[in-house]
Order: C-alpha cells, then structure tokens, then sequence
C-alpha cells in the first residue's frame, strides 16, 4: 500500500501552479531572444558561458554536462551543433582516451560576448526589473533552497 500524500491547499497549489507556468514561459522568451539575436538557444548559450567562466576553456565533456545540468546525449548533440558553427572544438582527452574534451574557439568566445547584453536585458525585462529588492531577496533565498534539494536528489 503507497503512502499518502497529502493535497495541496490553495496557497501551495497557487504557489506550484506558477512555478510551473513560469518554467513553461521562461525558457521560450529566452530562447526567442537568444535566436533572434544570434541563433543560439538558451541552452547553447549556457554551454559557451560555462566554457568561458572556466578556468581554463577546455572541458571534459562529462565536466561540462555537469556544470549545465545536461545528460551526455544532450550535450554531445549540441556541442556538434556549436563544433559545425566553429563555436566550439571538441577533441580526445590526453588522460584518457575515452573522453572527449570541448573547448571554445575564439569564434564562440566573441559569438558568446555579442549574445550577453540582449541576454541580460531580456532578463532584466522578464525578472528582474519586475521585482523589487526585497523580492529579489526571497527569489535568491527560494532558488537557493530549491536548488539545494534538486542537487540532492541528484546525488545517489
């Protein structure tokens, strides 16, 4: 016999519901953006970004897909997609040959610089000027919280 779980009251429920209507909505306006701007989907640019930020822009793959919360699969498919662009390169690793290691190019680095300001002024647009300081606090302390349980769950 499954345990029960308890319904959700009004607050919770209207809480969930626009949680998940805005993970719906966000990513399509990000994605709509970073297309029109310069062909990249949000997740491409979470790819270069994280590429960019590390200390050195080589990355194992299994790194990588960590750092963007991404599968294998998925990430391969797009680092192909980025490689074909000459945004990225993708090569064995030297410590171990079944590896493969990504690094950005000098293309994708500049591809990357030119997405950020329509980057950040559609999240300016979308989030961040609609809330106030004390707003952006308790969405810092929420997301924190959230994320700490997500990366959790994740740990087996």
């Amino acid at each position: 016999m499954k345990p029960r779980v308890p319904r959700m009251n009004d607050q919770e429920s209207a809480a969930w519901l626009g949680l998940t209507t805005m993970f719906s909505l966000l990513p399509v306006a990000l994605d709509r953006q970073l297309q029109r701007d310069s062909g990249l989907t949000h997740f491409e640019f979470v790819v270069l970004s994280r590429l960019q930020l590390s200390p050195d822009p080589t990355m194992r793959m299994t790194a990588l897909a960590e750092a963007s919360v991404s599968t294998l699969p998925r990430l391969s498919h797009v680092c192909g997609r980025l490689e074909k662009r000459g945004l990225v390169e993708r090569s064995p690793c030297p410590e171990d040959r079944r590896a493969t290691n990504v690094r950005l190019t000098t293309d994708g680095r500049r591809e990357l610089i030119r997405s950020i300001p329509g980057h950040i002024a559609t999240a300016r647009r979308l989030v961040i000027d609609a809330l106030t300081p004390e707003q952006l606090d308790a969405l810092t302390d929420i997301t924190n919280t959230i994320n700490a349980r997500l990366t959790e769950d994740r740990t087996p």
